[in-house]
């Protein structure tokens, strides 16, 4: 395994701690430059009550509050699903070196199915960006989770 399959290997565990919580399984690692992670967070947007507990943003807060800055600058994040709007905004406005995610998000996502907005020119900050990384092994948790909840009749 690479280095960005190794992060996502831990990103694919938080979503299954996700899973445990019967949340929807989105995992998200935060790595400095050196490779180190110093940010986790999964889904919990239900056990939190709050719309914005996506693992993105979760991992995003623990990681500023390791280095101590807003600034991500030189970090890499590392998730499970291809972000929506608010998390690539963070990620942006987080000054974020590199996204790498597994699979697409064709109804949310906002790095490449929906809108481009971790590269936009006409934004201040653009990030580098990985596709597709363990993207059959994400999506699977997804499958798995979603049709379990249409057959308990939850979505």
């Amino acid at each position: 395994m690479n280095s960005d399959e190794l992060l996502m290997a831990q990103a694919i565990a938080q979503a299954k701690a996700a899973l445990a919580l019967e949340e929807v399984p989105v995992g998200c690692v935060v790595a400095d430059g050196s490779g180190r992670i110093i940010g986790r967070g999964h889904n919990r947007r239900q056990a939190d009550a709050d719309p914005t507990a996506h693992a993105e943003i979760l991992a995003l807060r623990q990681a500023a509050a390791v280095m101590g800055s807003w600034r991500l600058d030189g970090c890499t994040a590392v998730v499970t699903l291809e972000p929506c709007p608010m998390c690539c905004g963070a990620l942006v406005n987080a000054r974020v070196q590199r996204l790498v995610y597994g699979c697409d998000d064709p109804k949310a996502g906002a790095v490449r199915s929906l809108f481009q907005i971790c590269d936009d020119p006409r934004l201040n900050h653009r990030i580098e960006i990985s596709a597709g990384v363990l993207a059959e092994s994400c999506g699977q948790l997804l499958k798995e989770f979603f049709a379990a909840q249409r057959a308990l009749g939850k979505k």
